[in-house]
């Protein structure tokens, strides 16, 4: 990632250089910051998406999922995500039924998809 990220600054540094307009000092140390705010944005929402892609083969903790993850499985409504997460901690994933948080319909969509760790 360091490797990269040197990489991409003497890019910009490069194609600065290669321009007929000069550039003061001021004005390629301000173009370079905006180059590595953006490419650290854009490295860390890789980062987020990739964390993602690996977590999505594995089923969704209920004990520990974030409201975003849970409004993720299907059917889920913004309020009964908040209703999963204030009825925490479960001891397995029947337990939305047992406990009335979800419906039946609503847990058979999603059963395949959640577990309970303790």
């Amino acid at each position: 990632m360091r490797i990269t990220v040197i990489f991409v600054l003497f890019l910009i540094l490069l194609a600065g250089s290669c321009t007929s307009q000069k550039s003061s000092p001021d004005e390629l140390r301000e173009k370079t910051a905006q180059a590595t705010s953006d490419f650290k944005r854009n490295a860390k929402a890789l980062a987020e998406g990739v964390k993602e892609g690996w977590s999505r083969d594995r089923p969704l903790d209920l004990n520990e999922a974030s409201k975003e993850q849970l409004l993720s499985l299907p059917g889920i409504s913004s309020d009964e995500a908040a209703r999963i997460i204030a009825e925490r901690p479960y001891n397995n994933a029947s337990d939305l039924v047992r406990r009335r948080v979800i419906s039946e319909q609503q847990y058979d969509k999603i059963k395949d998809q959640v577990t309970a760790k303790n």
